[in-house]
């Protein structure tokens, strides 16, 4: 584990930027905050799903869940990315964020890339960090995924609770996911995944009694739940690939749409006795936060401000159209 307060940039970015200004790009928007929808990616129609708990709603603790966070390290990951249109191809800047919520101030560690996709090949052909691609999207996506596995791995703290924004199975993301959550169980890290605005219909599609009663699992959940309430536990199994399996249910923190929280197998199984009160913390991370137009748990919530500033402070559009890097960015602090 290094020390955090830092911001690390990805090995080839200053040479992707440098390559970029030879190409002269002819940007054709501003350039668009780019959030990668998850939702899209994250089950396969050859998924089946069974109860682990009997349907009903569970009460959940805040006091419990203030006294259990007192005795665990967390932190929090969030990302921001930025995506430049121009005829020549896409521009994406990613900021990945790690937040460690120490007793006396947030300890954050930035870790910011780029990558330029084009269908040209004669872009391409004179460049070693310019990347040729048929679906910028998709590649992009790839390439975050790796990057994201790859900075937890490097930044994790060790016996702690690992809150990531992000669904645990999703499209290409799943194989880099999956191998994080393993490798983080050898370091005895609880990772936690958090789906906000899912259009998902996965309970209400496979459960008998919920079928054709609600236009999606969070209509479901919110009907179903009051305040301060999670529903009951569920397995996902993928039919022909039994490592792609997760247990979920949802949590309802405000009078507003819940949020799905997700558990690999492997964690619930090897936690099992900790999830009542780690879901009681989750309650009360969310009312700390208090933030009623976006609720998230205040680790995750940090993270994505310090993301969004890594992107503002870097000027992503004049280290595009210019040259040069302040050559000390990668020694930039910042924080407590």
């Amino acid at each position: 584990m290094n020390s955090l307060n830092e911001l690390v940039l990805h090995p080839s970015f200053k040479k992707t930027i440098n390559e970029i200004k030879k190409v002269n790009l002819t940007l054709t928007q501003n350039p668009a905050q780019d959030k990668l929808n998850f939702e899209k990616l994250t089950f396969p129609p050859r998924g089946k799903i069974k109860l682990i708990e009997n349907m009903g709603s569970v009460d959940l603790d805040a006091k419990n869940g203030q006294k259990i966070a007192k005795e665990f390290i967390f932190s929090g990951y969030d990302e921001s990315k930025l995506h430049y249109f121009s005829l020549e191809g896409s521009a994406y800047f990613t900021a990945h964020s790690l937040v460690l919520a120490s007793k006396q101030e947030y300890m954050p560690v930035c870790y910011l890339s780029f990558y330029f996709y084009t269908r040209s090949e004669k872009i391409k052909e004179n460049s070693s960090y310019i990347i040729h691609s048929q679906d910028h999207a998709a590649d992009s996506n790839r390439d975050y995924a790796k990057d994201r596995s790859k900075f937890l791995n490097e930044w994790f703290v060790e016996d702690s609770i690992l809150f990531i924004d992000g669904p645990l199975i999703g499209g290409q993301m799943t194989t880099y996911t999956l191998d994080l959550v393993e490798k983080l169980h050898i370091k005895r890290i609880i990772p936690i995944f958090f789906v906000k605005n899912s259009d998902s219909n996965l309970v209400t599609d496979n459960i008998l009694e919920l079928r054709n009663k609600y236009n999606s699992d969070m209509h479901w959940s919110y009907n179903q739940l009051k305040t301060g309430q999670r529903t009951n536990f569920v397995i996902y199994e993928d039919e022909h690939n039994p490592k792609n399996a997760k247990i979920f249910c949802y949590l309802k923190a405000f009078n507003l749409s819940p949020q799905r929280i997700e558990f690999h197998v492997d964690t619930y199984s090897n936690y099992k006795n900790q999830i009542e009160n780690i879901m009681d913390m989750i309650y009360y991370l969310l009312l700390v936060h208090g933030d009623k137009k976006n609720p998230q748990i205040r680790p995750i919530a940090v993270a994505e401000k310090y993301a969004r500033d890594v992107l503002r402070m870097v000027d992503s559009y004049n280290l595009i159209k210019t040259s040069g890097l302040i050559p000390t960015m990668n020694q930039e602090r910042f924080g407590g």
